[in-house]
């Protein structure tokens, strides 16, 4: 029996047209959201990142270095079932945008768990929580709040110039990382990014890496841990057929992100929903690493079915024969309760 029965409140994903001035987007989940990731699809822009911790109008960019900015036209208020953008709102008048959205915690805490303290809003119900902290320069820990370990992470410095770093459960271990969400790289080692060191059902670990743990810069993380029937973070290995892989999930996802862990076929960061596709297949991409339009081709056609995803195309995107792939996938509906499409 899955224990969310409605994904979509705690993860949804919206739809929208731009005004040219400040509107309220509302969500179908009828939830407040403690993330909200914007990206314009029918226009050049950058994908903006605001968060119920970091506040209102403290934007970061998945496909920029660039620190922390405070943007009023980007995000102005957090709402009971979604948010108030501000006068551009982070697209232009007449330009489509999609916003997907995570419910956290609401409130920060403070937490102690680890060496180095940490503000968190954290939702164990979804496995999701939002970590603010700073650094120290040495190598520490710093708690997550989920009661489990994570799957996937994102960091990001606040205060300066830096990659973003991505660790998953899926990588050869925790020695590797993901430099960044921003960049199209592959897997390398990075024994300095997380100690070496698998997260655990407290803490995630830290070490010097400039990018995650310079002494008095501040970091942002999002921590995902898997909850059944609503969230999966695994790989698969493409086989370079439209008869490609199928991935079982347990659930028809909403919300699928792909990326080749290959230091030698690197393609970036890759997203796809059922919310712009709602029939099958679904062949609209969006590139977290990337300012680009949404891009449409049956060359990258994919099937969401009740209980996971089947890869149909032969794009090195993501099916590159013989290359490893991981995802971060999000549930529409349980097994129990999907319907075919």
């Amino acid at each position: 029996m899955p224990t969310i029965k409605k994904p979509n409140q705690h993860f949804d994903a919206t739809l929208y047209t731009g005004n040219g001035s400040a509107q309220s987007i509302t969500n179908a989940g009828g939830f407040q959201p403690d993330l909200v990731w914007q990206k314009p699809r029918s226009e050049v822009a950058s994908h903006r990142l605001v968060d119920s911790v970091r506040g209102v109008n403290k934007s970061i960019n998945s496909n920029q270095t660039d620190a922390e900015a405070t943007d009023t036209n980007t995000l102005t208020a957090f709402n009971s079932n979604g948010f108030t953008g501000g006068g551009s709102n982070a697209v232009s008048s007449g330009q489509t945008a999609i916003a997907w959205q995570w419910k956290a915690g609401g409130a920060t805490t403070v937490n102690t768990s680890g060496s180095i303290s940490s503000n968190v809003s954290v939702n164990t119900t979804a496995g999701f929580s939002i970590v603010t902290y700073t650094g120290t320069g040495s190598a520490g820990t710093v708690g997550h709040g989920l009661g489990v370990a994570p799957s996937m992470i994102f960091i990001k410095t606040r205060s300066n110039i830096a990659n973003w770093y991505v660790g998953h459960s899926s990588l050869t271990s925790w020695v590797y990382a993901i430099e960044g969400l921003n960049t199209s790289n592959g897997q390398s080692s990075q024994p300095n990014t997380w100690n070496s060191t698998a997260p655990t059902s407290t803490v995630f670990s830290l070490g010097t890496e400039g990018g995650v743990n310079t002494n008095t810069r501040t970091y942002v993380a999002y921590c995902w841990a898997e909850i059944a029937g609503f969230s999966k973070f695994g790989s698969y290995t493409g086989n370079g057929s439209t008869d490609g892989p199928f991935v079982y999930l347990g659930f028809r996802p909403k919300f699928i992100l792909f990326k080749t862990t290959s230091t030698v076929n690197t393609n970036g960061w890759v997203i796809m929903d059922t919310v712009r596709n709602t029939y099958n297949y679904m062949d609209l991409q969006l590139y977290p690493h990337l300012t680009n339009v949404e891009a449409q081709s049956s060359t990258y056609a994919i099937d969401a079915i009740s209980n996971g995803f089947k890869i149909r195309n032969t794009n090195a995107v993501d099916n590159n024969n013989g290359d490893t792939f991981i995802y971060a996938a999000f549930a529409e509906s349980p097994f129990k309760y999907a319907n075919a499409k």
